[in-house]
């Protein structure tokens, strides 16, 4: 099994900033194949290196991400929320 990490830090890290992101991300539960597990969570840290939202999805292969990765359902929603977003760090690996 794989796991894909992304952290998210927003612009602004407003309420309203985070769900809209969170919204749309979750969007995609049971739409990409391959895709076992999507979860998002909202950060509640106030340290200043903390990113805004984590979002944790699992896949039963590498290819199922890289699948996952070029999915047009995917890539529009990059693009939804892609001025909302000022960086994210990554990190897969194998369970």
């Amino acid at each position: 099994m794989i796991r894909h990490i992304v952290f998210f830090k927003l612009k602004e890290s407003s309420a309203a900033n985070k769900t809209a992101v969170k919204t749309k991300i979750l969007s995609l539960k049971g739409k990409i194949e391959g895709v076992q597990h999507i979860e998002m969570g909202l950060n509640f840290s106030k340290e200043t290196r903390a990113y805004d939202l984590a979002l944790i999805v699992d896949f039963d292969t590498l290819s199922a991400l890289q699948y996952y990765a070029t999915h047009p359902q995917h890539l529009e929603a990059l693009g939804a929320i892609k001025n909302l977003v000022e960086k994210t760090h990554v990190v897969d690996y194998e369970l």
